[in-house]
């Protein structure tokens, strides 16, 4: 945090359950606070077994106007990936599609396809094995051009279905993992062509956000009334709202600590969550491991896979734009989760990422964690 910013938190008086105790949340938590410089607002959520802890510390803005809680909105950035995952899933669930589907039969009729890439399938996209590369081809010089003011704002969804004709699958679909915000947009795409073309946030909003509670969240650049959202700052510069409406389903969504740490518990437990069948059936299949890899690594949809020497399994993932930097993870086993938003963006100093992973992986090892009363 800067020298300007706030230090005491901003207790959230929503929160479900009896809180981790103070001394446990800040010592756990000690490392995150820090770890993000330049950020106004930093939002902190954790499970464990059960009980959560929400800490917010700081204002949406430097200018200090409103103080930032529980359900300020930050840009998730590739967070917004797991909940694209949890929509396929959904839509498999519910019969509308199948994971295991070529993306062509969920293109609009005459969309032309490269070399090898009939062999795509929806799951390819979704665990970054599509053989795409990261963004479609030429968008990042394009974007390079206007990095100061939003550089994905006039890259339109038929320019999405356009830049696939014109890309070169340097690899057999299936054969090797390559991170692909381009591939996950695809699959946002060929998932609402098969809901009959219902636009992706109202797709979402309607069969997963709102049967999970999660109001905070949506890809609208404002919050609902009487709401909060954080300005993205990067080296000190304020950022405006990012729009991205050629790849929403890779990073449109703006949410907060609350929900993104609502979603874990769901994922965590999904018998707990009060939720049509569909739905819960994807939150069972989300987490099932589809790849793996070297080092006890592997990959479920979209989720990165991470074996702990204990045998548990940790599930994490983090996002960024220009202004926002987040994290989200989970271990099952141990029934702990933890979240993270900050609002800057990625920097040599930003460590953020990774002091959240490794205050997970000492969150997980509270297995007597004193509740207050």
């Amino acid at each position: 945090m800067t020298d300007d910013t706030p230090t005491g938190p901003h207790p959230d008086n929503t929160q479900d359950g009896p809180e981790l105790t103070p001394t446990t949340v800040r010592r756990i938590t000690r490392a995150v606070l820090s770890a993000a410089p330049g950020a106004s607002a930093i939002a902190i959520g954790l499970h464990h077994k059960g009980h959560r802890a929400l800490l917010v510390l700081g204002h949406t803005t430097h200018h200090r106007h409103t103080p930032a809680n529980a359900g300020t909105r930050f840009e998730a950035g590739s967070l917004t990936k797991t909940f694209t995952a949890l929509l396929a899933a959904e839509q498999a669930a519910h019969g509308t599609l199948d994971l295991h589907d070529p993306l062509a039969r969920h293109l609009l009729a005459g969309t032309r396809l490269p070399q090898r890439a009939t062999a795509i399938t929806l799951t390819h996209l979704a665990t970054h094995t599509s053989a795409l590369p990261r963004l479609p081809p030429g968008l990042h010089r394009r974007a390079g051009l206007k990095l100061f003011s939003n550089p994905y704002a006039d890259f339109t969804p038929d320019d999405l279905l356009n830049a696939l004709a014109r890309t070169t699958l340097r690899t057999t679909p299936g054969t090797r993992v390559r991170y692909s915000n381009f591939g996950v947009a695809l699959l946002g795409h060929a998932i609402t062509h098969a809901a009959g073309d219902t636009p992706y946030p109202a797709l979402l909003r309607d069969r997963v956000l709102q049967p999970l509670g999660l109001h905070d969240t949506s890809c609208t650049t404002t919050p609902a009334q009487a709401g909060t959202q954080a300005t993205g700052y990067r080296y000190g510069r304020a950022r405006p709202p990012l729009l991205i409406p050629g790849l929403s389903a890779a990073g449109a969504l703006r949410t907060s600590a609350r929900d993104l740490l609502a979603l874990t518990e769901a994922l965590i437990n999904p018998a707990t969550a009060t939720v049509p069948t569909a739905l819960r059936t994807a939150l069972r299949d989300v987490p099932r491991p589809r790849i793996r890899l070297p080092h006890g690594r592997g990959l479920s949809l979209i989720w990165n896979i991470r074996q702990r020497p204990d045998g548990s399994h940790v599930y994490h993932h983090s996002g960024a734009t220009c202004g926002f930097t987040t994290f989200a993870g989970f271990n099952p086993h141990h029934s702990t989760a933890l979240v993270a938003l900050a609002n800057t963006g990625p920097s040599p100093r930003n460590t953020l990422t990774q002091q959240a992973y490794n205050a997970l992986l000492d969150l997980q090892h509270q297995e007597d964690v004193r509740l207050n009363a």
